[in-house]
């Protein structure tokens, strides 16, 4: 019967969803898992909640299995099966967020049998914390391309360099600030196309016509292009084209987006938010410029974007420091260890 059970219970693919799939990759020839309510790229087929629930009554070799959950409605689930239903498993919270929760979740994660923490700074604001483990990017999985020029050109968006932002169209994302950068950088790169990669939600989508509209009255809707969200395959392959990610959010609780384009051997600019500073490795692999500054980040781009031998310096470390510190298999490992203490407390 299964030991561990990772719940998604959001049919968008969102942040979490992508550093969810990540570690079931690495963790589907580990355990005996099983993969609850909506699909994810790579995982295995999902169950139900009500199969999960089922199957968590006979946990075969281990005295009790694991709920890994990511999310409030997760959480909300798994707390009801433990403490109504009284089933013999114990859960675990991966929390991300750099800020203090909302009284509901805070009290939830206080019911928590184990919290992992992606950050120091994530740590600080939870109770339970048994590990600190970053996030990390599947490098089996996205990789470099052979030719970055080739790849980008496939993508056909046009110019010969490509530049994106990935994520929700948001103020907190910072995706206007992405918008008045570009209008100060492209004019300088005749050949750079910019790419807003992400939707708005109901509530945003005043705000992304107002972008769309600024770039129409700036002559640059051809150069800065609105493409939506990608499928996860379209996505790989876009980050393979691309010579710069670029993320300027307001906050952030971790952000894949340029750790992505790390092991795809893309540096990046991005503002002080999420984990950022890490990734960063102090200037080799990306910059990182102060918040809500469009032309700060317009000149560290285009320092970057001008200096051939300076960028093909940056790709080569971004893909080794997401390889040797930021890879999925070494989040799994991390992850793993939790596991295996709650189970041998038990056996104790």
């Amino acid at each position: 019967m299964p030991e561990l059970f990772v719940t998604n219970f959001n049919r968008n693919f969102t942040g979490v969803s992508a550093t969810a799939a990540n570690v079931i990759r690495q963790q589907a020839d580990r355990y005996d898992l099983r993969l609850v309510g909506y699909p994810l790229p790579g995982c295995p087929d999902p169950i139900t909640l009500r199969q999960a629930r089922a199957q968590s009554r006979n946990t075969s070799g281990r005295p009790f299995a694991v709920w890994h959950v990511r999310r409030n409605t997760e959480m909300r689930a798994a707390i009801w099966a433990r403490d109504v239903l009284k089933l013999p498993i114990r859960v675990i919270f991966t929390s991300a967020a750099q800020r203090r929760h909302s009284m509901v979740p805070r009290w939830m994660i206080s019911r928590m049998d184990a919290v992992v923490a992606t950050s120091a700074a994530a740590a600080g604001f939870v109770p339970h914390v048994r590990a600190t483990v970053s996030h990390g990017v599947d490098t089996d999985r996205i990789t470099p391309a052979a030719d970055r020029a080739d790849a980008w050109q496939a993508m056909g968006y046009g110019g010969t360099m490509g530049i994106a932002t990935i994520g929700r169209v948001r103020p907190e994302k910072g995706t206007d600030l992405f918008v008045d950068t570009m209008l100060r950088l492209l004019p300088d790169l005749p050949e750079a196309t910019a790419l807003v990669v992400g939707r708005p939600t109901r509530e945003h989508q005043k705000f992304d016509l107002l972008l769309k509209d600024k770039v129409q009255r700036a002559g640059m809707i051809h150069r800065i292009r609105f493409i939506g969200e990608l499928p996860p395959d379209r996505l790989t392959s876009l980050l393979q084209g691309l010579s710069l990610v670029m993320q300027l959010p307001r906050y952030e609780g971790y952000g894949m987006a340029p750790l992505e384009g790390m092991a795809a051997g893309v540096p990046f600019v991005a503002s002080e938010a999420g984990h950022y500073s890490e990734f960063s490795a102090q200037g080799r692999t990306g910059m990182v410029v102060p918040q809500d500054m469009p032309q700060a980040a317009a000149d560290a781009a285009n320092s970057l974007l001008t200096d051939p031998a300076r960028h093909a310096e940056m790709s080569q470390n971004a893909r080794m420091l997401a390889e040797t510190s930021f890879s999925a298999r070494a989040e799994a490992d991390g992850i793993d260890a939790v596991y295996q203490s709650l189970w041998s407390e038990s056996a104790n």
